[in-house]
């Protein structure tokens, strides 16, 4: 079983697990249908005000990572959706969907890294 990242703009899109949107704010032109989600975590995703500060620039992208990181570790719903991440690898690959362009510089990506040191190699 593999956590996976995936833009949700791609296509094909991978249908192979647990697809969570963990964006705050819906994708601009995607509807409910054709994102098939199986959730949407928003609460997972950084706070406004560090995805404003952020403004998807790759300069700042190490501060980000370092203040969403530090987000995560403060926030009150990170247990919950450690517990559905560990739940649905246990059944079955696991995608977490954003939206961003960058597809190297985004929260996503910052996401699993922090589940694949701080969770799921426990």
């Amino acid at each position: 079983m593999a956590l996976k990242i995936e833009r949700i703009y791609t296509k094909p899109a991978d249908m192979d697990g647990y697809r969570i949107l963990v964006d705050r704010i819906w994708p601009r032109g995607i509807s409910k249908e054709k994102a098939a989600l199986d959730e949407w975590f928003k609460s997972i995703a950084p706070t406004k005000e560090l995805r404003q500060w952020f403004g998807h620039d790759p300069e700042k992208y190490p501060e980000f990572k370092s203040r969403y990181e530090d987000e995560l570790s403060n926030n009150p719903d990170c247990e919950k959706f450690v517990e559905l991440i560990q739940d649905h690898l246990a059944q079955g690959n696991v995608i977490l969907l954003y939206g961003a362009k960058d597809e190297e510089h985004n929260q996503a990506v910052v996401l699993k890294e922090y589940l694949e040191k701080n969770v799921l190699n426990n």
